[in-house]
């Protein structure tokens, strides 16, 4: 049963690269002529929209399972309709019917579809107890939908966003030009107008505003892009002033606290510091003064910030616990959102002698391969991160919360502006086609650049398609996060 709140938003479908791919050439093979399939897809509500997320396949064999039609051109089998739309009621997924027709730059249903429509989806839903069903038509570039929320109600497709290398759209018709801000012309120069458009409508979600994450916002924020979800608990310190961007000695909290000798007046002085997500808050608008920036200053696994995250369009990564990782790691794969995981460390023992000196930027996207296929959540500190900060402490073999890892903010860089590169080429479909999806190390010491290639597993609970896995499964599961109530 649909949300009375869900019934008024517009509607969107997202679908995986790879399952777009393969419906469009099952569609079009060349012959002209018109071929069926469905899809299942799970339900995602955020606060904007309603996303279906493509989760499964099932194409239709001519003269099979897509056979003439005794209304219409063809149509598909009812035996092959009831398995899947049995299925879908199971599964607590949306069952959506899937045609094409000729054409480039728009399509819409004929009046024999939508007259299909009417005759058997009020039916459908009743199968279903209540999961909407629907149907939609491509031509190669466009895809119209009609969906059935109730046995009366029903709602049109925003449109289709396919992703994967790059981020595509399909609409019912194709976008009317615009014209865009003139602060932006040199960068209009390299992905025209219409690019610019889709960077100013982006929502983009940071998880840590530190050296890295701070740079990341400063970047996009000159991009042009105007929505932001910023998380971070934390408080600038004086430490932090040599790498967080533009932060000042006032937002450190009162200098005649934070200096005193009594540790109860310093403790007094940090809680009057300025969070992070402020500052870069500060920064984004100070670079674009029409951004909306919605800011939480807590752990990213609390619960508070994820449904202001789930409809975003990309996520950065710039925070670097075990659990952070893990609740990214299944919200790229649980809800479809293309991210990217980076950061920079310096490796150094106990007599400050360095080992390494490295700065990563791992993107992750549906169908890439998954942190956990990759051995980057370490189950032990995983655990570790899991436990009462008491027991954490205990853990520790320096107890001492002032010993922290080194960080230059010149390294910083390497890593967030390599990511913020990949964000707006992903997002102005300008990546190259050949382009890798290789996560990339830098080791500035030695002036080279690795590539590491993902690895990934068809029995990934992640970004395995398995019945039990999470792949596209919206909010039909629940994410690993700290829910009101939960120990």
């Amino acid at each position: 049963m649909v949300k009375q709140s869900a019934m008024n938003k517009p509607w969107r479908i997202i679908l995986p690269e790879a399952l777009y791919l393969k419906l469009r050439n099952h569609l079009f093979p060349g012959d002209g002529d018109e071929h069926g399939a469905i899809i299942l897809a799970s339900l995602a509500e955020a606060r904007e929209e309603v996303r279906l997320l493509a989760r499964d396949l099932h194409l239709a064999r001519d003269g099979q399972d897509y056979v003439p039609g005794k209304r219409g051109y063809r149509m598909l089998r009812a035996e092959f309709i009831t398995s899947q739309v049995l299925k879908a009621r199971d599964e607590h997924l949306v069952y959506l019917a899937v045609h094409n027709h000729s054409g480039f730059g728009r399509v819409a249903f004929s009046g024999d579809d939508l007259r299909s429509h009417e005759r058997g989806y009020p039916s459908l839903v009743q199968v279903t107890r209540g999961i909407p069903v629907g149907a939609l038509v491509f031509a190669e570039d466009a895809v119209a939908g009609d969906l059935w929320l109730s046995y009366r109600r029903r709602v049109s497709l925003r449109g289709a966003i396919i992703v994967g290398t790059k981020r595509q759209f399909l609409n019912d018709r194709y976008p009317r030009s615009t014209q865009s801000d003139p602060r932006y012309d040199r960068q209009t120069l390299m992905f025209g107008e219409r690019g610019q458009k889709i960077l100013s409508k982006a929502k983009v979600a940071i998880v840590g505003l530190g050296g890295v994450g701070s740079l990341v916002a400063e970047y996009i924020a000159r991009l042009g892009v105007r929505r932001f979800v910023l998380v971070d608990p934390d408080r600038a310190e004086s430490t932090n002033l040599p790498r967080l961007i533009g932060a000042r000695r006032s937002d450190t909290g009162p200098k005649l606290l934070t200096g005193s000798p009594v540790r109860w007046l310093r403790a007094v002085g940090r809680r009057l510091a300025r969070h992070k997500v402020d500052l870069a808050k500060r920064n984004i608008m100070g670079a674009n003064p029409e951004a909306s920036v919605e800011r939480y200053a807590v752990d990213f696994v609390e619960s508070k910030a994820i449904d202001h995250i789930k409809d975003s369009d990309y996520m950065f990564l710039a925070a670097d616990t075990m659990r952070a990782r893990l609740l990214f790691n299944a919200i790229v794969h649980q809800y479809l959102i293309p991210g990217v995981q980076l950061g920079a460390k310096i490796v150094g023992d106990k007599s400050g002698n360095i080992s390494n000196v490295y700065a990563v930027t791992r993107p992750i996207t549906p169908g890439s391969g998954c942190l956990l296929c990759n051995h980057l959540i370490n189950p032990t500190k995983l655990q570790e991160e899991s436990l009462p900060e008491e027991e954490r402490r205990g853990l520790r073999y320096v107890n001492d919360d002032a010993v922290t890892a080194p960080s230059v903010i010149t390294l910083n860089a390497l890593a967030s502006a390599q990511a913020a590169n990949d964000f707006m080429f992903y997002m102005t479909g300008l990546a190259d086609e050949a382009a890798s999806s290789d996560y990339m190390r830098f080791l500035p010491a030695r002036r080279e650049v690795c590539w590491d290639k993902p690895r990934s597993s068809p029995e990934c609970t992640h970004c395995g398609n398995l019945d039990h896995g999470i792949l596209a499964r919206g909010d039909s599961v629940r994410l690993p996060a700290m829910w009101p109530g939960a120990h």
